[in-house]
């Protein structure tokens, strides 16, 4: 039955019912109601067990004589329940301290999760991990994450884009509960279209991920899960302000209709429409916008089937450019977009044999994407339709032998149009369908050591057949020594206007090549665990390596010309080197510090004006990062005390104009702190912060503001922060199912 659940939240992350009408029932959560997956579930003095799967469900047969279950997962207190009433399902809620006599004397548990069992190095980030930061939307989610950066595209939309493993977000194949979303046309502002409140967690894989969800992921995987109907509060509601004028608000709810069928709405708002201007150039530090975000899903079970369906709405507006409130501009520099999103999917998932492991899921999901942009004087307008489907078998063969098959369909609708100034409008019109099958193989020696390879093929419409072979391994030498390695082909298809649009936010002219390559990557990593042992309590401590090495790539050259951007197949090499070394200790009771060093070397060859080329480290990419991460919680969990540092290293910028430089080749290091206080309360809890205390911000980010419409202008040569110090509050209320 672990085996079942490993490998179900792995494909489907869907729960699998039960097939008999007298077994046991229950959910597993923990105190702040986030779901417990791969908790154990036993009865009392026996070796009759399981263990909850993603939605943290179990299902467990009864035994003659006993009726006490016994539920317990490390770092939580185990509970042992009485079973008496099997009609409705059990809900169990595990408590991150040990309490004796009502007085707390042992640990907190964890904000991010690094799963000792997962093949796959992954992170878990937990909704309490998520509440340690002002946390609005995705894009703010990484504040406490070494791994993960988040930085602005430009300063003048908002675009905020991840660097993984030294390479853009492009390159990180983003889900959204195990299916591929926010590609292409979304791809540029995603982030910003999934408020944090939301969310239930996120899951952060580095390096190759399994075949089972496509040949996309290059540098690593991003998976969001939300709140799902069995498991959610009946009501939570978040609202959010800061002295900058930005107000947002955030609400969910559940209903179980019946013991079989259970819905869910999520509602959101967000407003800032202040203008602010630090630095006195003339134009917004950060853009107007407002956001519409609803979203409504269905759970419905029956003995050995489960559904989910969802559909979503997004409306946005977003208003960058001069600030024209505090500045009398005749004829204003604005940048204007206004987007419309829609989404539906879901999930099936049915039990051919339970005792064999043998099991048939099948995701389908639809969106459409549409963003009508002005870039002053230059339109912008894209529309993307998106299908995609997967169909999945899965048979255990044995506790060593496990295999999984299936079949999928993505398809691609663009429709781009582009009018430069003094040029004709262009269109970028195209489609693109991958029919792709994939067989994964996993081997497992009593956990100790784990293999699982897979291969796919996939046939593109635009690129014919290509084929993706990956591998992990895991072994554990010792109970305090995991080692993990991997290697594996990506590929991807480059939509060059859609992910870089913001580069309109400048004088520059656009040079795209015919012909361009679809994206093909190799990619390494080595990943070593330790937990030890440290004065009663446990260090982790990780480090690892991985290298990406680009076979094939879409050069976005910004080196060559500095009135201009060139996309050009790679001719030589690219590649990116990333190391990182990782500690976390629980110094005493309540508090728990992480601190993390990484170093990235990244480098593509450029093809200079007179054709000759040039190996150059990436623009806008610090050589390191350095981050530090503390927090306290007071013992009953009345008071929390969260306080980050980033140490963000200097790195190369693009090339200036040699005859008329007007910025620097690098930039420096710098660093930035953040803090947050957060008062408890039995069903609600009110938060203070402050982002960016020590007001550090990068001098003129908009290189020749003056004259935006002039040769010279260009609002994308951004490093750093582009607004001073901030400070928010927020109070958060939820009505607990329980």
């Amino acid at each position: 039955m672990r085996k079942l659940n490993y490998i179900l939240l792995l494909v489907t992350s869907l729960a699998l019912p039960a097939q008999a009408a007298n077994l046991i029932k229950g959910y597993v959560s923990d105190d702040t109601k986030d779901v417990i997956i791969g908790a154990n579930v036993y009865w009392e003095g026996t070796q009759q067990g399981t263990t909850t799967d993603i939605n943290g469900y179990f299902e467990i047969e009864p035994v003659e004589g006993h009726s006490r279950l016994v539920v317990s997962y490390i770092g939580y207190t185990t509970q042992t329940v009485i079973v008496t009433d099997t009609s409705e399902p059990l809900r169990i809620i595990l408590k991150g301290e040990i309490e004796l006599d009502d007085i707390v004397v042992s640990e907190r548990k964890m904000g991010t999760i690094a799963s000792r069992i997962s093949v796959l190095q992954t992170q878990k980030i937990t909704f309490d991990e998520l509440c340690r930061a002002a946390c609005c939307n995705l894009a703010e989610s990484f504040e406490t994450n070494p791994s993960v950066d988040v930085s602005y595209s430009d300063a003048a939309t908002g675009a905020r884009q991840i660097k993984l493993l030294g390479l853009s977000g492009t390159y990180v194949q983003m889900l959204t509960e195990n299916y591929p979303n926010f590609r292409g046309a979304a791809s540029l502002y995603g982030l910003d279209y999934i408020p944090g409140p939301w969310m239930e967690s996120i899951q952060v894989s580095k390096g190759t991920s399994s075949v089972k969800n496509g040949y996309e992921a290059l540098a690593g995987q991003i998976n969001v899960e939300f709140k799902k109907p069995p498991t959610a509060d009946i009501f939570s509601a978040n609202v959010f302000a800061s002295d900058a004028g930005r107000m947002e608000a955030n609400s969910d709810a559940s209903w179980h209709i019946n013991d079989k069928v259970s819905t869910g709405l999520l509602v959101h708002y967000s407003n800032d429409k202040q203008e602010h201007d630090g630095n006195d150039d003339g134009f917004l530090d950060t853009p107007l916008t407002e956001q519409v975000n609803l979203m409504n899903r269905w759970y419905h079970q029956l003995d050995n089937y489960i559904s989910q369906y969802g559909v979503r709405y997004l409306h946005e507006n977003r208003t960058g450019g001069q600030a024209v409130k505090h500045h009398h501009f005749d004829d204003p520099y604005r940048i204007k977009l206004r987007t419309n999103r829609a989404e539906l999917f879901t999930k099936q998932a049915y039990i051919i044999d339970k005792e064999k492991v043998e099991s048939v899921a099948m995701i389908l999901s639809g969106s459409y994407h549409e963003q009508k942009s002005m870039y002053d004087r230059t339109p912008y307008n894209i529309y993307q339709t998106n299908i995609y489907t997967s169909l999945l078998y899965e048979k255990e063969f044995s506790p060593m032998h496990s295999l999984s098959t299936g079949l999928s369909l993505n398809h691609d609708g663009f429709a781009e149009n582009l009018t430069m100034p003094g040029a004709e409008r262009q269109t970028f019109n195209r489609d693109e369908t991958v029919y792709g099958a994939y067989t994964q193989y996993t081997f497992n020696l009593n956990d100790k050591l784990i293999l699982l390879a897979g291969i796919r093929g996939d046939y593109s419409t635009l690129y014919d057949f290509f084929v993706t072979p990956r591998v992990h391994v895991k072994y554990n030498p010792f109970e305090w020594f995991h080692i993990r390695a991997s290697a594996g082909k990506g590929f991807r298809t480059a939509n060059v206007l859609a992910e870089n649009n913001f580069l309109l936010a400048s004088s520059r002219k656009m040079e795209i090549a015919s012909n361009l390559d679809q994206e093909e990557v190799w990619n390494t990593g080595l990943n070593l665990s330790f937990y030890i042992p440290l004065f009663g309590k446990e260090l982790s401590l990780t480090g690892e390596w991985y290298y990406t090495d680009f076979l094939k790539q879409v050069v976005v050259d910004m080196d060559s010309d500095p009135h201009a951007v060139r996309y050009y197949n790679l001719d030589g090499k690219s590649y990116s080197n990333s190391f990182q070394i990782e500690a976390t200790y629980p110094f005493f009771r309540g508090f728990t510090m992480t601190a993390a060093y990484r170093y990235t070397d990244a480098k593509t060859d450029y093809k200079n004006a007179d054709g000759t080329i040039e190996r150059l480290k990436k623009p806008l990419v610090s050589d390191y990062k350095g981050l530090v991460t503390a927090s306290y919680q007071t013992p009953l969990k009345k008071w929390q005390f969260d306080l980050t540092g980033q140490l963000n290293g200097g790195g190369r910028m693009p090339k200036p104009d040699a005859t008329n430089p007007l910025w620097d080749n690098r930039f420096k290091a710098f660093t930035i702190w953040n803090a947050q206080v957060t008062k408890y309360f039995r069903t609600w809890s009110v938060y203070l912060g402050a982002e960016n205390m020590f007001d550090f911000k990068q001098k003129n980010p908009i290189i020749a503001y003056d004259e935006p419409r002039g040769d010279n202008f260009d609002g994308t040569m951004v490093w750093g922060p582009v607004h001073g110090r901030k400070f928010y509050a927020g109070i958060r209320f939820n009505l607990s199912r329980d």
